[in-house]
C-alpha cells in the first residue's frame, strides 16, 4: 500500500512543462460517477502510487516523457520513473500511442501521446478505446482527417461561448476536484469568453484553472469563477495576439506502442500493454534487439506510405529521431 505521507507531499504540477501541440497527456473518458469518487492508487506499490497520483493531477497536454517527469519528481530518477510508467501501463492505467499527422509545410510527422486512466482498465477496454469502438465510449479517441481541409469558420461571440462551454464541461474530467454541473458551465461561460477574445486557447485556459489546486475544493463553481476573474490575461497588442498553436491534423488512427519494446501495432495485438513478442520472451531476456526495431520501422513505414498514398504525395519514411518522446 502506498505511503500516505509520500502522497501528501506531491509536488505541485503548476510548473510541469506542457508538451508541444499534438503530444503529451490525454485523459480517457471517466467511468460514470468517477468525478464524485476519490481516486485511489493504494493498490499500487508505493513508488508507482506516488507517480500515478502526480500524473493524475497533470493537465491535458502535459509533457509525459521520462526526463520531464523525473525532473519534477524529487524522489526518483529517470530509470525509476521509466520502470514505474511501464508498470502502470501493464496495470492498465496508461497506454502510449503514436500517429501520423500533417505538418505545416505540407509533409507529415509522427506525434506521440500518452493516454491516462485513473481507473485501471483491462486489455479489452484499451483495445476497444484505441480502436475507436463507439460501444466502449460515446466518442472515438481521435478524429480521422477529412479528405479536404474545411473552410475556417469565422470567430464570433457564439463561437467563443460554445468553446467556453465545452472547455468548462471537460474540466471535471481533467481535474475531478473542479467538476461542474451543466448550470455551472452556463453561468461561467461569460467569464471564459474574455479569455478567448484575448488570445487564450483551451489548453492554456485549462492549465490556468487546474494548476496548484488545494487538497480539497469545496465549491468548484466559486473557485473557478474566482480564478477566471483573477487570472484574466491583459489585452494584447494586435501584433502580439497569437492564440494557442492548433493540434496537428491526424491522418489516420493512432497506433498503440508496446510498453516494453516500443513496437507499434493494432490495438487488439496488446495484452497488458505488451506485444506478443514481449509476452513470450524468456524472463530476463532483453526485447530491445534488432528484430523488434526492424518490426517497428516496418510498421511505421507502412503507415506513412498508406497516408502518403491517400494524400497522393510522396513521403520520407525515415523516422525523425528528434520526435521521440
Amino acid at each position: 500500500m502506498a505511503d500516505e505521507n509520500s502522497i501528501a507531499v506531491l509536488p505541485a504540477p503548476a510548473a510541469h512543462p506542457m508538451a508541444n501541440p499534438g503530444y503529451g497527456k490525454r485523459t480517457v473518458p471517466a467511468e460514470p460517477g468517477a468525478a464524485f469518487r476519490p481516486v485511489d492508487f493504494s493498490h499500487l506499490p508505493a513508488r508507482e502510487a506516488y507517480i500515478a497520483a502526480y500524473v493524475h493531477r497533470l493537465p491535458e497536454g502535459a509533457a509525459m516523457d521520462v526526463k520531464s517527469l523525473a525532473k519534477a519528481l524529487p524522489l526518483y530518477g529517470q530509470q525509476a520513473v521509466r520502470s514505474a510508467l511501464n508498470f502502470l501501463s501493464r496495470a492498465g492505467h496508461l497506454h502510449r500511442v503514436r500517429g501520423l499527422a500533417a505538418s505545416g509545410d505540407g509533409g507529415t510527422r509522427w506525434v506521440f501521446r500518452t493516454f491516462w486512466s485513473g481507473t485501471a482498465r483491462d486489455s479489452a477496454w484499451w483495445a476497444g478505446f484505441l480502436g475507436g469502438d463507439v460501444a466502449v465510449e460515446a466518442a472515438a479517441p481521435v478524429e480521422v482527417a477529412p479528405a479536404s481541409e474545411p473552410e475556417p469558420a469565422p470567430t464570433t461571440p457564439d463561437t467563443h461561448r460554445a468553446t467556453a462551454y465545452r472547455t468548462l464541461a471537460r474540466l471535471g474530467r481533467v481535474e475531478p476536484r473542479l467538476a461542474l454541473s451543466d448550470a455551472d458551465c452556463h453561468a461561467l461561460t461569460e467569464l471564459v469568453v474574455p479569455w478567448l477574445e484575448r488570445g487564450a486557447g483551451p489548453v492554456s485556459l485549462m492549465k490556468a484553472l487546474t494548476a496548484g489546486l488545494p487538497d480539497a475544493v469545496h465549491a468548484p463553481r466559486g473557485f473557478v469563477a474566482r480564478r477566471l476573474r483573477d487570472k484574466l490575461p491583459p489585452v494584447p497588442t494586435p501584433e502580439l495576439m497569437t492564440p494557442d498553436a492548433p493540434e496537428p491534423r491526424l491522418l489516420g488512427r493512432l497506433m498503440p506502442e508496446c510498453t516494453e519494446c516500443g513496437v507499434p501495432g493494432r490495438p487488439a495485438a496488446f495484452v497488458g500493454g505488451l506485444c506478443q513478442g514481449c509476452r513470450t520472451v524468456a524472463p530476463g531476456r532483453s526485447t530491445q534487439g534488432v528484430v523488434y526495431r526492424a518490426s517497428a520501422f516496418a510498421a511505421l513505414a507502412r503507415e506513412a506510405v498508406l497516408a502518403a498514398r491517400d494524400r497522393r504525395q510522396p513521403v520520407d519514411c525515415r523516422r525523425d529521431t528528434a520526435l521521440q518522446p
